[in-house]
């Protein structure tokens, strides 16, 4: 596990494309975190939320809404960068999101990030980060997104 990476200048975040940063700690997938997502999804489809037939199924247990996964970015983010002296941050998108594994319950995940590019938008700047979340003894990525954020300036 490493520090978060501090910019305190759009200079030092542009001379960062290509840089990769992290992993971060890891985080434990319980059951509970499953069916709080279920809720507020109302996707309640029994691979995610019903431990007894998805014992049966394909994967043996329970598995994580693969966008319950990628929303967990605003958890690994900040874990691996952070950008000073701007005066906001927004969360503008992702692109290219996909889901090569799944992550069933009891999963730790970390993630990594590799700077993609840095422009100019109006006000501010725009941040491209390639983020890769990993399943603790996964041969595949549970979850490759492209997350973008503007930053004010």
């Amino acid at each position: 596990m490493s520090e978060p990476m501090i910019f305190t200048s759009v200079e030092e975040l542009r001379s960062a494309v290509g840089t990769e940063f992290g992993p971060t700690e890891w985080l434990e997938i319980d059951q509970r975190r499953i069916d709080r997502f279920a809720e507020a999804t109302d996707d309640h489809q029994w691979i995610h939320v019903d431990p007894e037939r998805a014992a049966a199924g394909p994967f043996g247990s329970t598995i994580a809404h693969g966008y319950l996964t990628l929303s967990l970015l605003p958890w690994f983010m900040p874990r691996l960068l952070r950008v000073d002296g701007v005066r906001m941050g927004l969360n503008y998108g992702v692109n290219k999101v996909r889901f090569p594994a799944p992550v069933p319950v009891g999963s730790r995940l970390r993630a990594t990030a590799r700077i993609a590019e840095v422009t100019d938008v109006a006000d501010g700047v725009q941040l491209t980060a390639r983020v890769t979340v990993e399943r603790e003894g996964g041969e595949k990525p549970v979850c490759v997104a492209e997350s973008v954020t503007r930053f004010a300036l």
